[in-house]
């Protein structure tokens, strides 16, 4: 998947440094995979949630939400945000 864009990443992980081990790996995972659903997100990264038409992540046991927008049919992953799970709860 082409993911669009790790700069978000990073910057969180900045602000956010405990963080930086558990994106680093959810980026690795989707760099390589090619998924066409949600079935095949959910066998690589079984905390998958579809939100409509987002896909959320929990990263680094529970701690954070993972927000995107996955583009099967092109293999882009759009990271719209990344919160902690309290601004998440907030924001929901």
């Amino acid at each position: 998947m082409h993911i669009i864009t790790r700069a978000r990443l990073a910057a969180f992980w900045e602000k956010h440094p405990a963080s930086r081990t558990s994106l680093l790996l959810w980026y690795k995972l989707t760099l390589t995979a090619r998924w066409q659903s949600l079935v095949d997100v959910c066998r690589v990264l079984p905390t998958a949630d579809s939100v409509g038409n987002l896909t959320v992540f929990n990263i680094g046991g529970n701690k954070y939400r993972l927000i995107t927008l996955i583009d099967y049919t092109y293999q882009k992953v759009f990271i719209r945000s990344v919160l902690t799970h309290a601004e998440y709860d907030k924001n929901n």
